[in-house]
C-alpha cells in the first residue's frame, strides 16, 4: 500500500496487516506523522502533536503482538482526541484562553479505554471554543479547514475530528456532541459518526457544555470502525453520574445480518424545513438503497417535533450555570462571540428552564412511541451542506435548523454516514437513530447502506 491508501485503510484492514506481519504499529505510526507534518499546516486539525507519546504506544503494541497478545482489534490503532478530553501531563486546551495551558494529572475515562484497548495517540484535536459557537477571526487557534474543500467549513465543535480523519491523519477520533458535534462534522466531511445513548459512553474527564445534553463519541472512516470503537468505550463508569448500568451489547455481529425486514420510519416534518434540492435528492436515493436492501420504509409523525428550539434554553443555561464563575472572574479568557452567548444563557428564568424540560420529556415519550412501530428513524444529517467561512462568518448568516439536536433532547443514538456530494463536491449524509442502547441496530442499518453505495469511499484531494 502507498502512504495514501494505508492512510484511508479501515481499522479491520489495518489490523489484519499486523497480524500478517506486512505492517507494524511503529511503521504505520510513522506514516501517520510525517502526513501530518506535510498536511497538517493547511488543515489546522491537530492542536498538540504528541508524536514522542505515539510512538512509544505504537512500540508497545508491537511488543505486544510479538508476543501474540492481540486480542484487541485496536492495538496498535493512531487515533486522537477532541482537545476536550482531559489527557494526562498533555495540554488540554478545550479551544479556548481560559485553559491554554492546563495540564490535566489524569485521563478522562475514554482516553484510558482506548489505551488499555492498545491505541496509538497521535495528539489533540482543534474543537470550537468550549465546544460552543463558531471559530471566528482572532480565535485563540486557527479553526479546522475543511479537506473537500478549504473555503468551507468541516463542521462544529469537533471540527478537528472530522478534518483529521477525513484528511487520513488519524484512524479514528473521539468527538463530543450536544447538539450535533460529532454528525455535523462528519456529515460535512464525508466519514461516519456516532452519537451513543446518554449514558452510554463515559464524559467523565471531559470538559463539559451542558450536562444533560452533551455525549462522548466516535468518528471514523466507516460504520465499522465506529462500532470498534464503540465496543471499547461502552459501558458504565461510576465517574460518570449519567452513566447508564445497561449491559452492552454485540456492535459487530449483527453487522452481517443484513437489514430485510427492518423497519425505517421517516419523520418528514421539521427534517425538510429548508433543505437543498441536492439533499433531498440523495436522501430520497438512500432511501431507495435501503428499500432495495429489504428494509420498509414509511413515513411516520412525531408531533411535538416543532417543540425541539427548546434545546436552545437548554444548552445556553446549562453552559452559563457551567462557567458563570470564569466568566465573572476572568471575562477577558473568552471569546467575544462565545462571551455574549453564555451571558444570554443566563437571562433564561427558572420558569423557562423547567417548561423547556417538560417540553423534552414530551418529546422522549412521542420519540419512544414512535419507535415501536418502526426499528430505525432517518433523516438528512444536515438540510444544506458545509457553508463556507466567508458565510458564518458573516454577522447576517442565519445557521439553519439543526436536524441532529432532537436527538440530544431525547438521548437517542444517532448515526451520521455519507450519502452523496452536491454540484459543488461538498459531502451529503444520512442520519439513522434508533431506540435507546439500540446502537446495534443502528449501525447495522448504517452499515448496510454504506456497504451498498461507494460514498464512503471516496477522498478528498489535499
Amino acid at each position: 500500500m502507498t502512504s495514501d491508501e494505508l492512510a484511508y485503510a479501515t481499522i479491520r484492514e489495518i489490523g489484519a496487516r499486523f497480524r500478517r506481519r506486512e505492517l507494524s504499529p511503529v511503521e504505520l505510526t510513522r506514516t501517520l506523522l510525517a502526513r501530518i507534518e506535510r498536511l497538517d499546516p493547511g488543515l489546522h486539525a491537530y492542536v498538540t502533536v504528541t508524536a514522542e507519546r505515539a510512538l512509544a504506544d505504537a512500540r508497545a503494541a508491537e511488543a505486544a503482538l510479538g508476543r501474540g497478545a492481540d486480542t484487541s482489534p485496536l492495538l496498535g490503532i493512531p487515533i486522537a482526541y477532541k482537545d476536550i478530553y482531559a489527557t494526562r501531563g498533555i495540554r488540554t486546551t478545550a479551544g479556548g484562553a481560559l485553559l491554554a495551558d492546563w495540564i490535566p494529572e489524569d485521563d478522562a475515562t475514554c482516553v484510558t479505554r482506548l489505551t488499555e484497548a492498545g491505541c496509538v495517540m497521535l495528539g489533540k484535536l482543534i474543537t470550537h471554543e468550549f465546544a460552543f459557537g463558531i471559530q471566528v477571526p482572532g480565535h485563540r487557534f486557527a479553526p479546522a479547514r475543511n479537506p473537500w474543500n478549504l473555503d468551507h467549513m468541516p463542521g462544529g465543535s469537533s471540527s478537528g475530528s472530522g478534518a483529521a480523519r477525513a484528511a487520513g491523519l488519524a484512524f479514528g477520533a473521539l468527538g463530543s456532541d450536544t447538539g450535533g458535534s460529532i454528525r455535523g462534522p462528519a456529515a460535512f466531511c464525508a466519514i461516519a459518526g456516532l452519537k451513543p445513548t446518554y449514558g452510554r459512553t463515559s464524559r467523565a474527564g471531559v470538559v463539559t457544555l451542558s450536562w444533560t445534553l452533551d455525549h462522548t463519541g466516535p468518528m471514523a472512516r466507516t460504520v465499522e470502525d465506529c462500532a470498534v470503537l464503540l465496543h471499547a468505550l461502552a459501558g458504565h463508569d461510576p465517574a460518570d453520574p449519567a452513566s447508564s448500568p445497561a449491559p452492552v451489547g454485540d456492535y459487530l455481529t449483527p453487522l452481517r445480518q443484513g437489514i430485510r425486514g427492518l423497519r425505517v420510519g421517516v419523520p418528514r416534518a421539521y427534517f425538510f424545513e429548508g433543505a437543498d434540492a441536492e439533499v433531498e435528492k440523495a436522501f430520497e436515493q438512500a432511501l431507495a438503497t435501503l428499500r432495495g436492501l429489504g428494509a420498509t420504509v414509511t413515513d411516520v409523525e412525531i408531533p411535538s417535533i416543532e417543540t425541539s428550539w427548546a434545546f436552545l434554553a437548554i444548552l445556553m443555561a446549562e453552559a452559563f450555570a457551567y462557567h458563570e464563575h470564569d466568566l465573572r472572574a476572568h471575562p477577558e479568557l473568552y471569546g467575544d462571540v462565545l462571551r455574549e452567548r453564555l451571558l444570554a444563557g443566563g437571562l433564561i428564568t427558572g420558569p423557562e428552564y423547567v417548561q423547556a424540560q417538560r417540553l423534552r420529556a414530551r418529546l422522549r415519550a412521542e420519540m419512544a412511541d414512535v419507535l415501536t412501530r418502526v426499528d430505525v428513524l432517518a433523516t438528512p444529517t444536515t438540510p444544506k451542506p458545509a457553508p463556507t467561512f466567508a458565510a458564518v462568518w458573516d454577522p447576517n448568516f442565519g445557521f439553519p435548523k439543526s436536524n441532529m439536536a432532537p436527538f440530544n433532547m431525547t438521548g437517542l443514538p444517532a448515526l451520521a454516514v455519507p450519502c452523496g456530494f452536491s454540484s459543488q463536491g461538498l459531502p451529503l449524509s444520512l442520519q439513522l437513530a434508533g431506540r435507546p442502547f439500540d446502537e446495534a441496530t443502528v449501525l447495522r442499518v448504517g452499515h448496510a447502506y454504506e456497504q451498498a453505495t461507494e460514498w464512503h469511499t471516496r477522498r478528498p484531494r489535499i
